[in-house]
Formats: C-alpha cells, sequence, structure tokens
C-alpha cells in the first residue's frame, strides 16, 4: 500500500519546551487514521505542521510525495483542514459561503451537492451562527472538501457534542473515506478511535 502522508522524526519546541519530540508514521492512502492521546500531548501542533500551519522545527513531512517544508502552498492545493474552531462569515449563508470558499481555490462548486453530502440541505439559506454544534461541525467539513482534496484532516471534531450528534458525523467520516479520500483526525475518545480508525498512533509525553 502506498503512503500518502510521511513523518519522520518531527519536532517543534517553544524555548526550552519540546511540545513534540521526534515523532514519526505514515498514512497509507485511502485509510482513517487516528492519532490518540490526552490534552496537551501536542497533537494539534502536530496537524499544523503537516498542515503547512506552522512552521516545522526538525524533521521532515511529504504528502503525495510533496514536501511540506518547500511547497506548503502546493500543499494546501491538495488537504482538507478543519479546525477545533473554524470562523465563518455572519449573515452569509450556507451555500454562499460555499461558492466562496470553492472561489479560493479556484472550483466551481455546487452548494447543494455538498450540503447533501454533510445532511445539511434543510440548512441551505440559514447562518452558520444559527446551526447547532454538530451542524456547524458538519459544515465546517464541507468547506473542507470543496475542492476534493486528497487528505482531509479533522483535529477532535466530535469534542462538545452530543451522542447523537457524535454518531452523525462518524457516519459522515465513514462515507467520506469510502469516496477514496485519507482521513487523519485526532481525538481523546477510545471509542471514536475503535469505531473509525484502520490505524491509530498514540501520542503522550
Amino acid at each position: 500500500m502506498s503512503a500518502m502522508v510521511e513523518v519522520t522524526n518531527l519536532k517543534k519546541t517553544y524555548g526550552d519546551v519540546e511540545a513534540v519530540r521526534g515523532v514519526s508514521f505514515s498514512v497509507v492512502k485511502g485509510e482513517i487514521f487516528g492519532i490518540l492521546g490526552p490534552n496537551g500531548a501536542g497533537k494539534t501542533t502536530t496537524l499544523e505542521m503537516i498542515e503547512a500551519l506552522r512552521d516545522i522545527d526538525g524533521g521532515h513531512v511529504s504528502i503525495n510525495g510533496i514536501d511540506v517544508a518547500k511547497h506548503p502552498n502546493d500543499i494546501k492545493q491538495i488537504i482538507g483542514v478543519q479546525r477545533q474552531s473554524s470562523a465563518f462569515f455572519d449573515r452569509v449563508k450556507l451555500t454562499e459561503q460555499l461558492v466562496m470558499f470553492g472561489s479560493f481555490y479556484g472550483v466551481k462548486v455546487d452548494p447543494m451537492k455538498l450540503l447533501e453530502e454533510v445532511q445539511l440541505t434543510d440548512k441551505a439559506n440559514s447562518y452558520v451562527e444559527r446551526l447547532s454544534g454538530g451542524q456547524r461541525q458538519r459544515f465546517s467539513i464541507a468547506t473542507a472538501l470543496v475542492h476534493t482534496p486528497k487528505v482531509l484532516f479533522l483535529d477532535e471534531p466530535t469534542t462538545g457534542l452530543d451522542p447523537q450528534a457524535r454518531r452523525n458525523l462518524w457516519e459522515l467520516v465513514q462515507d467520506i473515506k469510502k469516496k477514496g479520500i485519507t482521513v487523519v483526525l485526532t481525538t481523546h475518545y477510545m471509542d471514536e478511535a475503535e469505531v473509525l480508525c484502520d490505524r491509530i498512533a498514540i501520542m503522550d509525553n
């Protein structure tokens, strides 16, 4: 199986603090790979370096054969990112926001098709500020899928959601995998990792 993401001896320091200490793993194309660990373990920092959102202090990362440190703009064209907290425009309809996100990548999107994929067609003319927590997370994933990325990164996507919303989001992630998109997610929920992930890496200390 070919590796979609290769991480080798990844490091991040803040002064004397080693936030990420020599992390290595690979993610196979088409799998759901989980990074499991407690709060403060360095999961989000690791993801942000892989996503070219934070400088890499040591080690090497490649996605689809592209060096992340050398070609960050190329990386951002082939990945989708759903962060722990995402900011959207107020008083802008969901359909309009999706069209706008598509324009960032130079692609024309079908907003209703994307909303159907995340089960939000009934909210098409609504605003993000009127969505529930689970609906907002699903919409955040929709914005990350506008350009059909090769890899989707999800940072603790179900934190703070009620049980039904968590189950709905799990089903969405499984559907995304069926489309051939590689998924990398962080979580500290054992049941979530067991349900969703083909393989996991455990981060602690």
